[in-house]
């Protein structure tokens, strides 16, 4: 017999087919200890599920280049020599090379990501991983999982405290990371789930892991280094330029009427959107307003905001720095979200309450469509994240992006890879003018009187070019390595070898 574990009981051990009534105390005792959750180590618990060739393994990314979970399962997955294995990170990050191996002997032959970037990113773009690359969004990933079309044999979980059981949070111990909002559908719809951590205790206060979910738990030295989930900058930036663009963005969002009592609000961990967050408080504070919310990754800054009473509540899918992880364990208004309630767009999503959503480009085009997935010569420098999910779901979109870097421009005829379709984003602020989305006529017709500098998206193209010239078209390879799904699971770009 196997038992809901998959450990084998023999079947004389069933109660209690003919067994005296003296031995039942001691059957009760072993099927107890068959049971228990708690294994030794990654190793053992390939051993029971059993782990083979071709499963599907899943993993978060709360750690981000801090976490080590996903490499001790690498190391158990090379020493076996399993082959075929598909991977299903939230994110994969630098420290996460040890991968670049596996690839190259086709332990891992397929990969659903929504975010990558440094060693495993480029030798996915020279064309290493033997099947397709798939980039999802942060709520188009668990609307795969959840509707079945990403089915996931077994979930490593990285939970900084747990107990035994796998009740955990992530608010706790030497690896907190705060909310664990990406691993919610994995853990509910994963056939195995397994609790990796570093913090064992007898009682978890908070839980945001529950225990029904979890088949194993897993106690290490060390899950990751929390210091590793720092995304980029926390702090506004202090560059003259990305402040205009910065001062610009807040001045933009005033006249169009979007700094109002009630309104909400998500920016990234960049300097240049932090930055807008400060101008923006400051416009919050002369007009006495407060927001309902404000959502995404939450940054210290936000939580700054929050307290000061500009917003009322945090609603957060992950922290990106240590002062958010503190925010999260004490301020009963910040509030974990699972990815699925963050950007599915068949969960009613927060992100489709948004009033106002800043996010970044690498590139955007003539028709607003927007590439964070590629650099320009096509190398895989990251992924949608979230970008297209709010872009989809706030009511004014705005991207904030210095016209030229290093001397090439940042507005294309055409973007490398479509990240997000134009038709959900409404502005773009450079340093050398706004402009606006022709398809948003409502907001051309507030602006119509505005002192912006209101230009066209093939004038700051062409200021772009009489300052660094015309580039030379690159040449594309004809090999497709993976594609970009949009989040309702349509593939809306295709990604080539370099």
């Amino acid at each position: 017999m196997i038992n809901s574990l998959n450990r084998f009981v023999p079947d004389s051990l069933i109660p209690y087919q003919g067994i005296k009534k003296g031995e039942r105390k001691l059957i009760n005792e072993v099927i107890s200890k068959n049971k228990e959750k708690l294994v030794n180590s990654i190793s053992e618990v390939f051993d029971i599920i059993p782990i083979q060739s071709g499963m599907t393994i899943s993993f978060h990314h709360h750690l981000r280049n801090g976490d080590d979970v996903l490499n001790m399962v690498l190391a158990e997955i090379k020493k076996r020599d399993l082959k075929n294995m598909v991977l299903a990170p939230s994110a994969i990050f630098p420290v996460h090379a040890p991968m670049v191996e596996l690839i190259k002997n086709q332990n891992i032959t397929k990969i659903y990501t929504n975010y990558i970037n440094g060693p495993v990113s480029d030798i996915v773009t020279q064309g290493f991983l033997k099947e397709l690359l798939v980039m999802d969004t942060h709520g188009g990933r668990p609307r795969a999982i959840e509707s079945g079309e990403l089915t996931i044999d077994v979930s490593f979980i990285a939970v900084p405290t747990s107990d035994k059981d796998g009740n955990g949070n992530g608010i706790d111990g030497l690896s907190a990371c705060g909310t664990l909002g990406y691993a919610i559908s994995d853990l509910m719809y994963a056939k195995k789930k397994v609790v990796v951590t570093d913090h064992l205790v007898d009682h978890v206060n908070k839980i945001d892991i529950e225990a029904k979910y979890v088949d194993f738990v897993i106690s290490v030295p060390r899950i990751g280094d929390a210091k590793g989930i720092v995304s980029g900058t926390t702090k506004p930036t202090k560059d003259p330029v990305q402040l205009k663009i910065a001062n610009d963005t807040a001045k933009l969002i005033d006249e169009l009427g979007f700094i109002k009592e009630g309104m909400s609000f998500q920016t990234g961990a960049g300097g240049t959107s932090l930055a807008v967050a400060k101008a923006m408080q400051t416009l919050m504070i002369q007009k006495n307003v407060k927001g309902s919310f404000a959502s995404g990754g939450i940054t210290d800054f936000l939580v700054k905001m929050h307290e000061d009473g500009l917003f009322e509540r945090l609603y957060d899918v992950q922290c990106f720095d240590l002062e958010a992880v503190k925010s999260y364990k004490n301020n009963p208004n910040h509030f974990s979200m699972s990815a699925s309630k963050y950007g599915n767009p068949y969960d009613q999503p927060i992100v489709d309450q948004l009033d106002i959503v800043i996010l970044g480009a690498t590139e955007i085009d003539l028709d607003f469509n927007v590439n964070v997935t590629t650099d320009s010569h096509g190398n895989l420098i990251g992924g949608s994240g979230g970008h297209s999910d709010t872009a989809a779901g706030a009511k004014l979109t705005i991207i904030t992006t210095n016209l030229l870097k290093s001397r090439t421009s940042m507005v294309k005829e055409k973007v490398t890879t479509i990240t997000t379709p134009g038709e959900t984003v409404d502005c773009l602020v450079t340093e050398r003018g706004i402009a606006i989305n022709p398809k948003r006529t409502d907001l051309i017709e507030k602006l119509k009187d505005s002192k912006l500098n209101i230009v066209t998206m093939e004038e700051l193209l062409h200021k772009a070019k009489s300052i660094a010239g015309i580039p030379q078209p690159k040449q594309k390879s004809d090999q497709i390595i993976g594609v970009v799904r949009y989040r309702d699971g349509s593939i809306i770009d295709s990604i080539y070898k370099v």
